[in-house]
C-alpha cells in the first residue's frame, strides 16, 4: 500500500494533470512565439508544475526562482507575505511568466506581482496550476489556469502539508483537513 493512501484522496489524477500542463504549454508557445520568455517559478510549491510546463513550452526560455511565503507550515495563510529567495538576474525588459501552484486568497500573488512590476518587465503574466476562487480576497488575473477547485486543502504535485506530500504525482485532498 502506498504511504499516502490512508491520508490522501485523489482530486485530479496524474493523467489529467499532465494533459492540462501540455495544453497550457501549447498555449504559451503560441502566445510567446518570437519573444524571449522568462519563467519565474515560485518556490517551493510550483517546482513540479514549472518543470513539466517548461518542457511543454516549445521555445527557448530562461528560468528564475523566487521564494515567497505566507503559510509558515500551517494550512491557513498568515496574511503576512515575505520574499524568502529573490531572482538572480535583473528582470527589466523581460517577458515574465510567473508560475504558481495555487492562487487562493490572492494576497501572495498580488504582493509578488507588485514587486515584479517595480522591476520594469516588458510584460508580466501569471500561470497557476490551481485556483480556489471561494477564498479570494483580491482579484488576480490568471492568464494560464490549470484547474479551478473547491475550498479543500490539497497536496501533491508540489503542494505540501508540513513540507510532505510534494512528491505525489497527482493532486490530492488531505482526509480530515
Amino acid at each position: 500500500m502506498p504511504f499516502y493512501e490512508k491520508e490522501v484522496g485523489t482530486l485530479l489524477d496524474e493523467k489529467k494533470v499532465q494533459a492540462r500542463v501540455r495544453e497550457l504549454g501549447a498555449e504559451i508557445t503560441r502566445d510567446y512565439q518570437g519573444s524571449d520568455l522568462t519563467l519565474v517559478c515560485v518556490l517551493k510549491g510550483s517546482t513540479f508544475f514549472a518543470m513539466d510546463l517548461a518542457r511543454a513550452i516549445d521555445l527557448p526560455l530562461e528560468m528564475e526562482f523566487l521564494g515567497v511565503s505566507s503559510y509558515q507550515g500551517g494550512t491557513e495563510t498568515t496574511g503576512e507575505v515575505r520574499i524568502t529567495t529573490d531572482v538572480s538576474k535583473p528582470m527589466a525588459g523581460k517577458h515574465l511568466l510567473v508560475i504558481e501552484d495555487i492562487i487562493d486568497t490572492g494576497l501572495t500573488m498580488s504582493f509578488l506581482l507588485e514587486s515584479l512590476r517595480a522591476r520594469h518587465p516588458a510584460s508580466l503574466k501569471v500561470a497557476s496550476l490551481l485556483e480556489k476562487p471561494s477564498r479570494a480576497r483580491t482579484k488576480i488575473q490568471i492568464d494560464y489556469k490549470g484547474f479551478v477547485i473547491d475550498d479543500v486543502f490539497v497536496v501533491g504535485y508540489g503542494l505540501d502539508y508540513g513540507e510532505k506530500y510534494r512528491n505525489l504525482p497527482f493532486i490530492g485532498v488531505m482526509k480530515g483537513k
